[in-house]
């Protein structure tokens, strides 16, 4: 091989080598947009570039030394962030002095309008001086209210910005829960801003094929590109007998709990159902009653997620609530383990579950339970698509792989970040 063709090759491997770019994200842990950022400084990496992390914390000002209790719990718990470089930005406490701070977040946040409030907070943010004079080639920025933060890091830098959900409904739900000074502000005001500021990117990356097709309505201007998140991959075996539910306490992971012991459960008198995660807690705040007479079925939170996986003969994703994309949901498509799943298991997917040949998808919970019971007084050890050889061949794990695997992941951002930062 000649020099130039190493180069070439180099090139492609690397193709982003000599080039600094920034990831700009809310400053927030234990929580899957924080595993999305983990990925995309990785997959940056992997890419050839120098990575630099931006976290923001929006509230509250002040407590900016990174010695201080906020910034130190969120330091402790982000130790695995794979950035070349770690940078923190809040608002200072002298903050309250500035007449802008009255205006363009007091104000509009006691109205409820939490997108010009938000959007503000980061604007605020005092970023480290270390920072001042960086040449950055690209921007990766988070959430459409760090815009203002990312443009402080650099008016000129390529902007590519992960939408991660329509902002305008979280925040209009929010407002259903809290007091807020009259006028309100409407969904449509809220969405109005958002849509703003999204317009001020060069490229908008959406997580879920929802997410995607709304965004594709509301900015047919933009270029809108779907990319699904890299999720860490569950054991394909070696399989056995368990019959398994995996769910954290989210309120939409203890609806569909609650639904599956309420109407499938009871149905299903043959299947001993394990049921791992910390949802038992939420469950028994929401329900006690329901979660005494079930509590023997509860294994709590699992340190090893992955064994349950390994070891299990049928996954169960009862899902009825959430939306947008389910991460539980894909870990256990990656599983390559027969599942029993409702169609909402499979939302912000492009797919047509019905195609998977280890999905059994039922629509109620009759259909749900039927399959359920007829799996248990079977054996689920038995199946011949439960085996940890046939789970790495299953339709759900190929599935996976082709859409949500860090092989994937690093293909869609590297196919789609290019063009913005190579001539």
């Amino acid at each position: 091989m000649t020099l130039a063709a190493s180069k070439d090759v180099a090139d492609q491997e690397l193709p982003l080598a000599g080039k600094t770019v920034a990831v700009v994200h809310a400053a927030w842990h234990s929580c899957g947009s924080y595993q999305v950022n983990v990925s995309q400084a990785a997959v940056y990496k992997q890419l050839g570039a120098r990575v630099i992390s931006l976290a923001v914390r929006e509230w509250p000002p002040g407590q900016s030394d990174l010695s201080s209790p906020r910034w130190r719990d969120y330091i402790s718990h982000t130790q695995d962030m794979p950035a070349d470089e770690r940078y923190y930005a809040n608002m200072p406490g002298a903050i309250f002095a500035r007449p802008a701070f009255w205006g363009e977040l007091y104000w509009p946040l006691i109205h409820g309008d939490h997108a010009r409030a938000t959007a503000a907070m980061t604007k605020f943010a005092r970023l480290p001086d270390e920072l001042a004079l960086r040449s950055i080639d690209l921007i990766h920025c988070n959430h459409f209210f760090c815009i203002p933060a990312a443009r402080n890091l650099s008016a000129t830098a390529p902007l590519v910005i992960e939408t991660q959900d329509v902002q305008a409904l979280q925040y209009d739900l929010r407002n259903e829960g809290i007091f807020v000074v009259p006028p309100r502000a409407t969904y449509d005001q809220l969405l109005a801003t958002e849509l703003d500021f999204l317009r001020k990117a060069d490229l908008l990356v959406h997580l879920n094929a929802e997410e995607w097709e709304t965004f594709e309505k509301l900015l047919p201007e933009m270029r809108n590109a779907l990319v699904y998140p890299a999720v860490e991959e569950a054991p394909t075996g070696p399989g056995g007998g368990d019959i398994v539910i995996v769910a954290s306490g989210n309120f939409p992971n203890t609806l569909s709990v609650e639904w599956f012991l309420e109407h499938v459960a009871p149905k299903a008198p043959h299947a001993q159902v394990k049921i791992a995660g910390n949802v038992d807690g939420a469950l028994k705040t929401r329900n006690p009653a329901l979660y005494e007479k079930w509590k023997h079925l509860f294994l709590g939170r699992v340190d090893d997620i992955g064994a349950i996986y390994a070891n299990a003969g049928l996954v169960l994703l009862p899902t009825t609530e959430g939306h947008g994309l389910s991460i539980k949901a894909v870990e256990a498509l990656s599983s390559g383990a027969p599942l029993i799943a409702t169609p909402q298991a499979f939302r912000g997917m492009k797919v047509d579950p019905a195609q998977l040949a280890n999905v059994a998808l039922c629509a109620s919970a009759e259909e749900f339970a039927a399959a359920l019971e007829a799996a248990a007084v079977a054996g689920p050890a038995i199946n011949p698509l439960a085996a940890g050889a046939a789970r790495e061949r299953n339709d759900t794990r190929q599935f996976y792989d082709e859409n949500f695997s860090h092989a994937a992941y690093l293909r869609k951002i590297r196919d789609i970040v290019l063009p913005l930062v190579t001539p």
